[in-house]
């Protein structure tokens, strides 16, 4: 190991440990694997079975104990921790002298016998170990409960190796995922992947990332939705297709909104958007128990009930309960615009229409009383371009959204399959942008030329997969559920025209 350089003005800890794994007689980089033929969990779990018998595990020092001819220490694989009893008359001095030179941190192989120690504790007795990665910076002290969330979330390595609670997190993640998929799959729906590089960014209301094409000389934008497409394959003759991916947006960032994010999107035909509301409830519950062993669970300090049938309400009745504006009667728009102005909303209240004002009205004062599971129903033409409307109601459409504790969890709608229909929306969305409005959707002629073929009557959902992690979980914000949110760079200390770091944004 005389190749290592020291280097000078190193952290103290980090320049002892150095040091250590250059006196090593073996450079254990180079151990390419290890045998491994038993978990900690496992050992614990059937330890009455296994006393006494012989085991290979590997993992992670996380303390160690004692400095005489008998050391203690607890070793840290992905199931749990074990403890390790080490002696010298077993190991031998010198072995035993290198063993009690190892730092927390270091990871090994360990042979010995599994067997219970004078105090009760089950653990591992050391007969041999290889060192297979040193371990050169320490692990942060009392890093379990960090109240640093940036740091968490900038070295989720770290808060992986010390914090359990984050780890089982993203096992279940894992999980309810599986089950979404396992239930789509029991419906008959086919998995399938649609393109994430698009000419168009479509399919939702949202600010695309705009990227090039060197070798095409082609700008591209990253997809906000795979709609589009799945509908497309709906056109094609597959009646039940899904996708479980990732979705790009280019808007702010809060502890909802991760420009990044995963949804999962489903297409029915022969349904509509009462056959989604049965769905999404079979998906929720599906995903619960998955993870949980009860229906009723506890966010954030309050009790959520995802027994279905959850509850079902018309914007309309609901704007009208809470807000006393019955968006129903005949009244002049600028009536409709002083009510909705003495809620206390002003932003932009005179250029909106009506259906925008209801909307206006149920996302301030409504969206954040719903926190029981409940669909609402009868979006407004203006912000479901998409969406088919009612038949006798036009200016309304078979869309519904799932909120539960008072946040967006799903959309859901007939799909609307009037080729001239689509495409007089999309105009019309096209001059919302050229108005201003960078959300708005932008037209897809080739969408509309594949609904000249015929879509046939159609039912679609999306549920943000994230936001169903952080709910079934018990989790505040989206960075939570999120391996590698993320994070503005931090910028350096001695640049002068900066603060010495960007923090998370909330």
């Amino acid at each position: 190991m005389d190749q290592i350089d020291l280097g000078t003005g190193l952290d103290e800890q980090r320049q002892n440990r150095l040091h250590k794994l250059k006196a090593l007689k073996a450079n254990p980089y180079e151990e390419t694997k290890a045998s491994v033929s038993g978990k900690a969990a496992d050992i614990l779990a059937r330890f009455d079975e296994l006393e006494g018998q012989k085991v290979d595990i590997a993992g992670r020092l996380m303390s160690k104990r004692g400095m005489g001819k008998v050391s203690f220490s607890d070793l840290q694989d992905d199931s749990g921790r074990i403890q390790l009893f080490t002696k010298v008359d077993v190991l031998g001095e010198d072995l035993y002298a290198d063993w009690l030179q190892l730092d927390i941190g270091d990871v090994v192989q360990v042979s010995g016998e599994i067997f219970r120690t004078n105090r009760g504790e089950i653990s591992v007795r050391t007969e041999n170990y290889t060192l297979l990665a040193k371990a050169l910076r320490p692990l942060p002290e009392k890093f379990h409960g960090l109240t640093d969330v940036d740091t968490r979330y900038r070295k989720r390595y770290l808060d992986l190796i010390v914090n359990p609670d984050v780890k089982e997190t993203f096992r279940k993640r894992s999980r309810i995922i599986r089950a979404l998929r396992e239930a789509m799959e029991e419906r008959g729906f086919l998995e399938v992947e649609t393109p994430i590089l698009s000419t168009i960014a479509s399919g939702a209301t949202a600010r695309p990332f705009i990227t090039h094409h060197n070798a095409l000389d082609l700008d591209l934008t990253l997809r906000i939705a795979p709609e589009l497409y799945l509908k497309r394959l709906v056109v094609g003759g597959f009646t039940r297709v899904y996708e479980i991916g990732r979705n790009f947006r280019n808007e702010g960032m809060s502890v909802k909104h991760n420009p990044e994010f995963t949804m999962i999107e489903g297409y029915q035909a022969y349904t509509d958007y009462h056959g989604m509301m049965e769905l999404m409830e079979y998906l929720i519950v599906a995903a619960c128990d998955a993870v949980s062993d009860t229906r009723v669970i506890e966010y954030q300090g309050e009790e959520v009930n995802l027994n279905p049938p959850f509850a079902r309400v018309s914007m309309v009745d609901m704007v009208k309960e809470v807000t006393g504006i019955d968006f129903t009667e005949e009244r002049e728009l600028s009536e409709f615009r002083e009510a909705v102005r003495a809620l206390g909303l002003e932003e932009k209240i005179d250029n909106m229409t009506k259906g925008e004002l209801l909307f206006a009205c149920f996302d301030e004062k409504c969206e954040p009383l719903l926190i029981q599971p409940t669909f609402v129903y009868g979006y407004p033409i203006e912000n479901s371009p998409l969406a088919k409307q009612y038949k006798d109601n036009p200016a309304y459409t078979e869309r519904l959204e799932l909120f539960i504790t008072g946040r967006e969890f799903g959309n859901a709608y007939s799909e609307l399959n009037d080729p001239f229909e689509q495409n007089r929306r999309f105009q019309d969305q096209l001059r919302r942008r050229q108005e201003g409005d960078l959300e708005a959707n932008m037209p897809d002629n080739d969408y509309v030329e594949a609904l000249e073929y015929g879509l046939p009557p159609t039912g679609g959902f999306g549920i943000g997969v994230d936001r169903l992690v952080m709910l079934l979980t018990d989790n505040s914000s989206i960075r939570d559920v999120l391996l590698f949110p993320t994070m503005r760079p931090l910028l350096k200390k001695n640049d002068s025209d900066a603060p010495e770091e960007t923090p998370t944004d909330v």
